[in-house]
């Protein structure tokens, strides 16, 4: 049992990417040359900083995510691993999961992997159709996507891959048929996220000049109908508003997020939150990763900000956190973060409507309640 309440994580940012693909958001860049050897140490030393102050807890899980994990050479992997074990405790049935793109995947490189101590591996597969994985700017085809995902599966005995759905052009007849083919290639746990139009991305500039255009509303609701009745009726429910697992298979390491558990986060753009004798903090690190470098080299951390989290700061994270997945939150966890009273007659009120299930001491959105969760907690805590 973690010593941590909601658990203890350690994420680890690569942000190195083969290319940039037009919806994606996420902090990753790409460079032709990286001095691997230099990010190894860099990272070594920012774990060896952070430990300095939650060294000793029990580590629970460990993330490689990105930018593109399965580009760092397992040597790199190994030490940070390595490292984490060192520094931590490591749970007996730790979850150590390492993000990757079929095009970045072979036999050889997936073995050294797992015998770095990586035991869950994450594919952004994003689509099983050959037009729409070119429009979404991936490199990989479904052939070759499938032919990663059982390298995976023979190496690995935890595999995951995502999907991207209500992408252009697509209805919810044809998400179903694509979504059925993906349950039948899965083995525990499936991440299925809605196409969004993300600011700064090469998709919402196309988007604002007219030239791309998503599924309606109705539309996109219609698929997400579809994702859970699919995944139900396949043994892999919904345990969070985009991920799917078979009962016992859901991601430790994601759970630890959504129970608003402690984690470090090292690397470029990496985020934690961390309890600590003065209370609870923030973190942040420098966002460039040629910045992130120099400092976490020099000086053994690249985090640029440490914001402190008052009671009900923290209070409304937890809840927001929480209602994402299908359990709910406890109220009783609530109120001891330091949060005002959620107010009866609107948790009544949200009842009747279909959107919240109240009973003791747990708050759970329903499905129906964890499509709008933003509107949802607008009402909650305003």
């Amino acid at each position: 049992m973690s010593d941590t309440p909601g658990g203890f994580g350690l994420y680890v940012h690569w942000p190195f990417c083969a290319a940039k693909c037009p919806y994606c958001d996420f902090n990753s860049h790409v460079r032709r040359a990286v001095d691997q050897l230099r990010w190894r140490d860099a990272l070594v030393r920012a774990l060896e900083t952070e430990a300095g102050r939650t060294g000793g807890r029990r580590l629970d899980s460990i993330f490689f995510g990105g930018g593109t994990p399965s580009l760092m050479p397992p040597e790199t992997v190994a030490a940070v691993i390595e490292t984490a074990g060192r520094l931590w405790r490591p749970a007996p049935d730790i979850e150590i999961t390492l993000e990757a793109n079929p095009t970045s995947v072979e036999a050889g490189r997936f073995r050294a992997y797992a015998g770095a101590g990586v035991n869950r591996v994450s594919m952004g597969v994003q689509a099983l159709n050959d037009p729409d994985l070119r429009a979404l700017g991936r490199m990989h085809s479904v052939a070759e996507a499938r032919t990663a995902f059982d390298i995976a599966r023979g190496v690995f005995d935890r595999v995951s891959f995502d999907l991207i759905y209500a992408r252009m052009g697509q209805t919810p007849e044809a998400w179903r048929a694509e979504l059925r083919a993906a349950l039948a290639m899965a083995v525990d746990h499936l991440s299925l996220y809605q196409l969004t139009i993300e600011s700064g991305t090469r998709f919402a500039d196309l988007y604002d000049l007219g030239k791309l255009r998503i599924p309606e509303d109705d539309a996109a609701a219609a698929m997400y109908d579809v994702t859970q009745d699919e995944c139900d009726r396949a043994g892999m429910p919904a345990y969070e508003v985009s991920n799917h697992a078979r009962p016992g298979a859901e991601s430790r390491h994601n759970l630890v997020y959504w129970r608003y558990g402690d984690y470090v986060g090292i690397g470029p753009g990496a985020h934690g939150r961390l309890t600590l004798a003065g209370g609870r903090i923030a973190t942040e690190t420098l966002l460039a990763p040629e910045p992130w470098l120099d400092a976490a080299g020099a000086n053994g951390t690249g985090i640029v900000r440490e914001t402190p989290l008052s009671g009900e700061e923290q209070a409304s994270e937890y809840l927001m956190m929480a209602l994402r997945l299908t359990e709910g939150a406890d109220i009783a966890r609530h109120a001891a973060l330091g949060g005002e009273p959620l107010p009866g007659d609107r948790i009544a009120e949200l009842a009747e409507e279909g959107f919240l299930v109240h009973a003791g001491s747990r708050l759970r959105a329903t499905a129906k309640g964890r499509i709008v969760l933003n509107a949802l907690l607008a009402r909650l805590l305003t």
